[in-house]
């Protein structure tokens, strides 16, 4: 786990040469990476979503291809088509841009929803059906989207299958007044993201990748993780709760900020610190809440509060076979004291 660590911290603070300020939200962002999985920023103009998606492509030297969704897109700008080719005699395959290794869905919410199912295959099943040959998509294989929250006119609202599919979502927001200043002066005669170095291999995150999937779990916390995502299902405020398909990311992501600091088991804290972002997207709130001004982070909020962390208790080191190594031990002291 060390590897993972210190090859973490090296992108981290690679990417916060250009992000100033949001740590946490950097780090997330990695965390979506390391799972495999796909990353939604949902913020105002402005707040450096665009800037987040190349700092980590150029930090990883990862292929990066950007995707300005509007009304007039269609799904063969995404995906490719089939082209007749007079000299062979053959259809030719053109790649469309959704086969790189980093893509930036920007203004996703802007393209119609035909335009928009064409990413529900290349997201979950990394591969394209165009012409009846499927394609797969490179490997790594990450999808960062952006979407204006404020601004609703000429945009389509994602569907329920899309946001179920993003793994983490996250918000910058704006920085505080020192990190702008900080912002202003770093600017001044050339943008940053411009010195930005590789500092991690293809081949090492393949291997960060893997080694992720290794971090401990113990079964009281999948436990955890099951009944927080079970009550948002029976939430008298929530018409859709989240699918099983956000366990998993529960799940995936904790083991991902686990690694990534330098632990090689996932504490109930990496839950509660994840459960927002990888929880609140998937929520629908009834109409009759919302006009009450209910939320789902307020929904996930009330939900880590009002869950318990059962079957986690601290023993001592002559316990039964349950209390195990320190793993184990140090999960449950930590839960105990949450």
């Amino acid at each position: 786990m060390t590897k993972i660590q210190e090859t973490g911290d090296r992108v981290l603070s690679n990417v916060e040469r250009v992000i100033v300020g949001k740590h946490r939200e950097v780090r997330f962002a990695l965390v979506a990476l390391l799972c495999r999985g796909h990353l939604l920023i949902e913020d105002v103009p402005g707040t450096g979503k665009t800037v987040l998606a190349k700092a980590i492509a150029k930090s990883l030297g990862c292929s990066f291809r950007r995707i300005q969704f509007t009304p007039d897109l269609l799904p063969s700008d995404v995906t490719g088509l089939s082209i007749y080719n007079q000299k062979t005699q053959e259809f030719e395959f053109r790649p469309g841009p959704i086969m790189s290794q980093v893509v930036l869905a920007d203004e996703i919410n802007r393209a119609t929803p035909k335009t928009q199912s064409s990413l529900l295959e290349c997201m979950e099943e990394r591969q394209a059906t165009i012409d009846g040959t499927t394609h797969p998509m490179p490997d790594p294989f990450l999808v960062i989207a952006t979407q204006n929250p404020i601004e609703y006119e000429g945009t389509f609202a994602l569907p329920e299958a899309q946001l179920d599919r993003f793994m983490l979502r996250i918000k910058l927001g704006y920085p505080q007044q020192v990190e702008e200043i900080v912002i202003l002066d770093e600017q001044k005669r050339h943008h940053p993201i411009d010195e930005l170095d590789v500092v991690c291999s293809v081949e090492e995150l393949r291997e960060m990748q893997e080694a992720v999937r290794e971090v401990y779990v113990d079964p009281s916390v999948a436990e955890y993780i099951v009944r927080l995502v079970g009550a948002t299902r029976t939430h008298p405020d929530v018409y859709l709760g989240a699918s099983p398909r956000g366990s998993i990311a529960l799940y995936r992501a904790g083991q991902a900020l686990a690694g990534l600091l330098g632990r090689d088991y996932v504490l109930p804290d990496d839950v509660k610190a994840l459960a927002e972002s990888a929880l609140a997207h998937r929520l629908i709130i009834k109409t009759s809440s919302s006009i009450h001004d209910i939320h789902p982070a307020q929904v996930v909020a009330e939900l880590l509060e009002t869950t318990p962390v059962e079957g986690i208790t601290p023993t001592g080191s002559g316990g039964s076979a349950r209390s195990g190594g320190p793993r184990e031990v140090a999960a449950r002291t930590s839960a105990s004291e949450a």
